[in-house]
């Protein structure tokens, strides 16, 4: 029986059709090292700021000192005032003659009055309160060591600052180290899909030997980049803990915000309303006038002092308990003399710590005007770095990936596809650390010209 012509039309249309090919399926190298296992955690993780904050006021040897000073020049103060104020004493005593048992020893005739006799063993009570009335060198002394006691206030202020400033700064280098350790990870493991890639290419005959050696070589720089990174890493973290007051590594918990640092680095810290505010300038400043006072105190010590003295001598007496024999009420007016050159050596000398207080103000004045300056033009400077760094980042993510697909269809070099890839590792790595610059930048600019009160 014939074959109907729509049938025989339908059969030569199906046999004309060509099968569909499938698609290649890429090569996926699975790669396992022992270099790609991140560095263990930290026994200790920082969750957020005011942790870290709250470590350095209980462990920090810094603040504790500067707290000492505080202390030091109180104590310093209250001597000075105490050579102001009335000084009272009594002085008990008993005395016995062992050579005349009969005889009341150290006392003077007729101290117990008519109808009564001097015990023996004699007992005595003296009370005596002085009272200075001009002395400039003590009121000069006085004003030396209130200067002294504002300068170590603002000393701790200024350790408050350099320590929040310090903790700020190891914890953005530690975030950035532990961000800098996983794009080395990164970096490698894209390394060695690369050189199984290659070798596979070498393999079937699309490659040679040279193009197997390029990658290894590229492997071996990425390898040693991730050592490098690891023991930055690990030299931040015990930074980070000695800081912190540890003797043992300190990390940073992966949820540390690093943007909210800066919030609440300016929630801790108060702006200044001028640069002569700064605590260290106001810490020189009052040395300077503790150091003037000091030497003026000295100079002081040339002119005469007039003081009040007054003394109550009783003793024990026969018939009665006993009775005061004499109170009597001095003033007293010391002039000095000579006193080898002592006082003319220690004038001197306080000259000389005044001048270097001067000096040391001076070069702070410096010093600050510097690093403000620096600091405000380090925020500019790391913000356009990291503008260049993202389009650096970019580009070379784009020719790595043009290069690497040229690679995968034979038109491509071992040696772009290698050049390639150290960009784009260096590009990111460039990046991240253009990034944390830039917090750190922010925070530096801020505190430079601020005070922390915590």
């Amino acid at each position: 029986m014939a074959t109907p012509p729509v049938l025989l039309l339908a059969l030569l249309a199906v046999s004309s059709q060509t099968e569909p090919t499938p698609s290649p399926v890429p090569f996926q190298p699975k790669v396992e090292d022992a270099m790609l296992t991140p560095v263990p955690p930290a026994p200790k993780l920082v969750k957020d700021w005011n942790e870290a904050l709250g470590l350095v006021r209980e462990r920090s040897t810094d603040l504790r000192s500067a707290e000492a000073g505080v202390q030091r020049a109180s104590g310093r103060w209250r001597q000075a005032l105490g050579a102001l104020l009335p000084n009272a004493r009594a002085q008990a005593g008993v005395a016995h003659d062992l050579l005349n048992p009969d005889v009341p020893a150290g006392v003077s005739p007729g101290a117990a009055g008519d109808g009564r006799t001097p015990t023996t063993p004699a007992g005595t009570v003296t009370a005596t309160l002085t009272q200075s009335v001009v002395d400039v060198s003590a009121w000069r002394g006085l004003s030396s060591a209130r200067a002294a006691e504002a300068g170590a206030v603002a000393s701790l202020q200024d350790v408050r600052r350099r320590l929040t400033l310090g903790v700020a700064q190891v914890l953005v280098a530690t975030v950035a180290a532990e961000r800098a350790a996983e794009i080395n990870r990164v970096g490698l493991r894209q390394a060695l899909e690369r050189a199984a890639l290659t070798q596979r290419s070498f393999e079937l005959g699309a490659g040679n030997q040279l193009d197997v050696v390029r990658v290894e070589q590229d492997v071996a720089v990425a390898r040693g980049a991730l050592i490098a990174g690891d023991e930055q890493l690990r030299q931040t973290r015990e930074a980070l803990g000695f800081t912190l007051g540890f003797g043992q590594p300190v990390g940073v918990d992966p949820s540390f915000n690093l943007q909210g640092l800066v919030d609440q680095t300016r929630n801790d810290c108060a702006p200044l309303e001028s640069l002569d505010a700064r605590p260290d300038l106001v810490a020189s400043r009052a040395q300077v006038e503790s150091a003037k006072d000091s030497r003026r105190q000295a100079s002081a010590g040339y002119l005469p002092t007039l003081g009040v003295s007054s003394t109550l001598y009783g003793l024990t007496t026969d018939p009665g308990f006993g009775r005061f024999a004499t109170w009597n009420v001095s003033a007293v007016l010391s002039v000095p003399i000579w006193e080898g050159g002592s006082r003319s050596g220690l004038v001197r000398e306080r000259a000389g710590v005044e001048e270097q207080a001067s000096a040391a103000l001076e070069s702070a004045r410096r010093d600050v005007a510097l690093e403000v300056a620096q600091a405000r033009r380090g925020v500019q400077v790391a913000e356009a770095l990291v503008k260049t760094a993202t389009e650096s980042r970019d580009l070379a993510e784009r020719t790595d990936r043009l290069t690497r697909r040229a690679f995968e269809v034979g038109r491509g070099s071992s040696l772009e596809l290698v050049q390639s890839a150290a960009a784009l590792r260096q590009a990111q790595l460039t990046l991240v650390l253009r990034e944390f610059e830039l917090v750190q930048a922010r925070l530096d600019a801020f505190l430079t010209e601020a005070r922390c009160d915590w």
